[in-house]
């Protein structure tokens, strides 16, 4: 079970509609599956999946191109266990699919880049996964722990 209780703490009116929760999620899951596919002491621009996106110019398809690639890049970089992160993807594009939403925009860009950047945080929250939030920032947060 997903916990969204979360962002009902958010004002931004763009939040409370399907197509900014999926945006969001979508950020996490992808922020997280960039996150997998570095080594700890390496920078997250060294990431492959994070040179792959335009920040601040993605456009609704190419959101969508990045999530369709889920399941074969959590093969791919052998994530011990996808089905949260898959889970997580699922979400973002069932909510993107009801939304209608055919652009990302301003609004799209700047959610997606927020929920990219703070994924682990927004990640351990979402499945209740125990840490503190000096601890999201700092370490790694398991993409997988015990399902």
């Amino acid at each position: 079970m997903l916990n969204l209780d979360f962002l009902e703490r958010f004002s931004d009116d763009y939040l409370k509609k399907d197509e900014g929760k999926g945006v969001l999620l979508a950020g996490v899951a992808l922020g997280m599956l960039a996150r997998a596919q570095i080594q700890p002491d390496q920078r997250l621009d060294n990431a492959p999946l994070f040179k792959q996106l335009s920040f601040g110019k993605m456009q609704m398809r190419d959101l969508r191109r990045h999530l369709a690639r889920v399941p074969e890049l959590t093969r791919a970089y052998r994530i011990s266990a996808p089905r949260r992160l898959e889970r997580l993807a699922a979400e973002a594009g069932a909510l993107l699919l009801k939304s209608g939403a055919t652009t990302l925009g301003v609004d799209g860009n700047f959610t997606f880049t927020t929920a990219f950047l703070n994924a682990r945080q927004y990640y351990a929250t979402i499945f209740d996964i125990g840490v503190s939030k000096e601890s999201a920032d700092e370490s790694e947060v398991p993409v997988e722990t015990g399902v």
